[in-house]
Formats: C-alpha cells, sequence, structure tokens
C-alpha cells in the first residue's frame, strides 16, 4: 500500500517568478537569527565541528550539509507562503535536553556528544521558534542538518574487524591460502592489513547523506525513502568488502606490483563511485514525480503579543548552559604529579630496564607516569606502566584520541588479538602488539575511585559525575607487558604480577603528590 507522506513532500514551485512574499523572507531571516544566536553561543564547538569538516576526509561530507540545507528551504519557499512564525514554549524542554547533553559531553571531554547535541540543541531551537506550521514543510531539511555532526568513529572496530573476515572467506573461496590474525592476514607473496582507511567508513557516510537526499528529492512514499535508504546503507558496506577482496587478490595475481601502495585506495574510490553511480540508475526506476504545490493565500498572524513571549525560554537555553559550562570547566594553570611504583612483591625483583619490553603505550597529557620492569622467580620479566591523570580538560584527558596501545593509523604498532582478562578480581583488556620487531602481550585498565574499569565510556561518565559532584577526578592507566612466544607463559606472568601488586598500585596512585 502507498502511502504519501505530504509534510515531507517536495514542492514544485509555481511558474510566474513571483517575488518572494515577505512572509518567507521573515522566515528566512528567523532561521539566519536561531544560527546566529545559537551558535555564537557555542562558538567553540561549532568552529571544532567546521575543523573537523577541512581536516577529515571521512567527514568532509559536512561542508556540503549547510549549502543543501540553505537550498532545501529556498526549494520550498513557495509552501512557507502563507504561514506566519508560530513560536512554541515547549520546545525550550527540547533544547534544554540537548543542552544538558552538550554540558555532560564537555565536562567528560566527549567531542562526539558535544557536537551531537550542539546541532539538537539547534534544531530544537529552530523547531520552537518557527512553529508547526513552518516545520513541516521544512522538517527534512532540518533534520539534515544531523549528516553535518562528525560521528562515526565508534563503528570502525566493527567496520574493520567484518572487513578482515570477508576478505580472508572470499580469499579462502578463491583458492588463496591465508594465516589471519585478528585485522592482519598473510598471503603467499604478501602481508595485508585492513587499517582505518580500509574500514569504508567514508564510503559508507557519504553514501547515507547522498542516500538520504535523493530519496528526499525522489520519491514520495516513505515505505519507498526507508527502502532506498535501507540500500543506502547496505550498498556501501558490502561494496567495500569486494573493494577489500579485490585490492588483495590484483595484488596477489600481479605479485604485488598492482593495487601494493596508495593507487589501492584510488581503485577503491573508482569502484564505489561506479556501485554508487548504479545504486542511484536503480533507484530512479521508481522515481516519484513531486507534488505540485501551489502557495496558499496568506494567513495574518496572530496579533497578540504572547505569541513572541514563547520566544524567551527558547532564547534563554544557549545562554544558561554556555554560563553553566564556564563555571564547571575552568580552565587549570599546568603542575605534576610524582608516582612511585610500588616494590617488588615477595618472590619476586626489580629487573634492568633493559630486561623489559622495548614497546611503549602512547599516551600524552598526563601529570605522571612511572615505568618499572619485575622480574618473577620463574618465567617472564613483566614490565608495568602507569600513567596518572588528574584535573582533567582539554590536552589533559586520559581517553581521548591519540591515547592507547598505538598513536591511530600507525603501521609501525600493530595491536592484535583483544579479549577480556581477570586477575586479582580486577577487570582487564588483553591484546598483542607488533612494534619495532618484538611481540608484546599486554594487559590494560584503568583506575578510578578505587575501581577498575575497562570500558571506556564507563569511565567518562564515571569522570564526568565526578567533576559534577565536585569530586576529584584522579584515575590512572595501568599497563602491564611481557614479551610474548611460544607457550612462554606471558599471560600467567602478568596475572600473577597484577594479583601481587594491584594493591601497592592502587596506593600509589591515590597517594600522587604535586611536585613541589
Amino acid at each position: 500500500m502507498k502511502r504519501d507522506i505530504a509534510d515531507l513532500a517536495v514542492a514544485t514551485p509555481p511558474s510566474g517568478g513571483a517575488a518572494t512574499p515577505p512572509s518567507v523572507a521573515l522566515v528566512f531571516l528567523a532561521i539566519l537569527g536561531t544560527f546566529a544566536w545559537t551558535l555564537g553561543w557555542f562558538a567553540p564547538t561549532a568552529l571544532e565541528i567546521g575543523s573537523i569538516w577541512r581536516r577529515s576526509d571521512t567527514y568532509a561530507h559536512g561542508l556540503i550539509v549547510l549549502p543543501v540545507f540553505v537550498g532545501l528551504v529556498w526549494r520550498n519557499r513557495h509552501r512557507l507562503a502563507g504561514h506566519a512564525l508560530q513560536p512554541r514554549a515547549v520546545w525550550a524542554l527540547a533544547a534544554a535536553l540537548a543542552g544538558a547533553g552538550w554540558l555532560l559531553g564537555q565536562v567528560a571531554s566527549v567531542a562526539a556528544a558535544t557536537h551531537f547535541f550542539l546541532v539538537a540543541l539547534l534544531v530544537a531551537t529552530l523547531a520552537g521558534v518557527l512553529g508547526p506550521a513552518l516545520m513541516r514543510p521544512l522538517l527534512f531539511p532540518v533534520l539534515f542538518l544531523f549528516f553535518g555532526v562528525p560521528i562515526g568513529d565508534f563503528m570502525l572496530p566493527t567496520l574493520m574487524s567484518y572487513t578482515a573476515d570477508v576478505t580472508v572467506w572470499a580469499l579462502r573461496v578463491s583458492g588463496i591460502p591465508v594465516y589471519q590474525e585478528g585485522l592482519h592476514f598473510v598471503v603467499p607473496n604478501g602481508r595485508w592489513s585492513v587499517v582505518e582507511a580500509c574500514s569504508g567508513i567514508r564510503y559508507l557516510i557519504a553514501s547515507l547523506t547522498v542516500g538520504a537526499l535523493y530519496a528526499y528529492l525522489s520519491y514520495r512514499s516513505l515505505k519507498r525513502r526507508l527502502m532506498f535508504m535501507l540500500v543506502a546503507l547496505l550498498v556501501p558496506i558490502v561494496a567495500n568488502w569486494a573493494r577489500a577482496y579485490m585490492i588483495v587478490l590484483l595484488g596477489y595475481l600481479s605479485d604485488n606490483r598492482l593495487a601494493a601502495g596508495v593507487d589501492h585506495l584510488i581503485y577503491g574510490w573508482v569502484f564505489f563511485g561506479v556501485v554508487i553511480f548504479l545504486m542511484f540508475g536503480i533507484g530512479n526506476r521508481w522515481h516519484e514525480p513531486a507534488a505540485a504545490v501551489v502557495a496558499g493565500p496568506v494567513v495574518p498572524a496572530p496579533s497578540s503579543p504572547r505569541r513572541w513571549l514563547a520566544l524567551l525560554p527558547l532564547l534563554a537555553v544557549a545562554p544558561l548552559f554556555h554560563t553553566a559550562e564556564s563555571v564547571l570547566t575552568r580552565p587549570v594553570a599546568p603542575f605534576a604529579l610524582t608516582l612511585t611504583l610500588p616494590p617488588a612483591a615477595e618472590g619476586w625483583s626489580s629487573a634492568a630496564g633493559r630486561e623489559g619490553v622495548i614497546y611503549r603505550p602512547s599516551y600524552s597529557g598526563q601529570r605522571a607516569e612511572a615505568v618499572a620492569t619485575y622480574r618473577p622467580p620463574r618465567g617472564v620479566p613483566v614490565t608495568l606502566y602507569v600513567a596518572v591523570f588528574a584535573d582533567q580538560g582539554e590536552g589533559a584527558e586520559m581517553v581521548t584520541w591519540g591515547n592507547g596501545l598505538a598513536q591511530p593509523g600507525s603501521h609501525q604498532v600493530l595491536v592484535m588479538q583483544r579479549s577480556p582478562a581477570e586477575s586479582g578480581g580486577r577487570s582487564y583488556r588483553r591484546a598483542t602488539v607488533s612494534a619495532e620487531g618484538e611481540r608484546v602481550r599486554v594487559w590494560q585498565t584503568y583506575l578510578f575511585d578505587g575501581r577498575s574499569v575497562t570500558n571506556d565510556i564507563e569511565l567518562k561518565l564515571r569522570l564526568a559525575a565526578a567533576r559534577l559532584s565536585g569530586r576529584a577526578d584522579l584515575s590512572a592507566v595501568v599497563i602491564a607487558m611481557a614479551p610474548e612466544g611460544d607457550d612462554n607463559g606471558a599471560d600467567e606472568a602478568i596475572a600473577a604480577l597484577l594479583a601481587q601488586h594491584q594493591d601497592g598500585i592502587v596506593t600509589a596512585v591515590s597517594q600522587a603528590e604535586r611536585a613541589r
């Protein structure tokens, strides 16, 4: 059964080239004023979003979001004629919820949250300022603004994992022997890795953005729009799997003379472009002509000044949360802490630094860090790395982009075989790191308020709650490392070290003092 959605119908402007009615000009001024007012209070976040658009290939599509929004509003201008602004104060509640989300993101230093909730705050304010009659024809253009949010990195591990698994499966089906180790695999004449650029995230986000716009402009029924959006979601994922398989196959058949360098990214974009072109070509077969919309008679706006009082709570939301953020996130002058790791427990001995692993995790912004190597009665030595963070803010955060076992996008340090682990009643994240010619077994956890936390999001929420309640956010990342070999007992040695030294580590972190 076909269902027409009048609210989202694409307007066909009436002929005649009539001038823009005064009511439409007022709508454009209201939209411009709402943008200026809202983004003006949150200028640093807005500029941060724009900076990501310019420097990130993954989110470069954001540069077209605002021009497309303006174009869509202009396209619907004849459906706006005759309608007056009808501010609705009830939207201040939605704007306040978005503002609270933005504030929580600022306090927890979660950039994705601040970006998303700033756009949500803008959308809620627009809805409240314009009113229901004007929002009906502008619903899609306003919601399209969410495509400007630079969010999606959380999908990278899943997309990379599936890409690696499907590529290896396809190669084996093709009769090519493959040895796989996580995101890395070896064929008879070469080694391949699925890195962030191979995840397909760029294809997916670009496809969804363009697909949503195409569905809005080409269809009127909700069913067809949703079906095309589903296609726009699935096609880039499957296309990226096929792209990865063909690149490895091409490299294998040409003995790595082709598709072994930067050119494989070019091949990928060409292939993806062809696939998207075919997707739109197929979608055009079910194109629905736009419904002709004739501007209705001008409806006089209610003369009561009470109508404009609804703007007060709407416009008060932005400065309210801007002020709250300035109180909760006051800048902290740089300082340092002193940290002393616990002495070797009974049965263990302190080892020389050269006996430990060479590899070191990638962390910055810490107030203190310390490294020590311990030798067990039997087995391999274990290196302990602890970095302490306090009064966390921009540039001094424990969980942030760039901090972790390896620098993002690094080809020199490869992290593989991630799995959970436990020792002494505490939870850890376990992985194998290949770096500088050595393989290192790594156990990692965060310490906060005496607890062990392994989930980044959980830790961010705990830190945000501490800051909102006025408590200290002193925390640390604890990483134990040992050389990995064939049944050399690296996991057992690390588990034993952490079990026997965990109380000493917690005490050392809690007793970290400011350097005098």
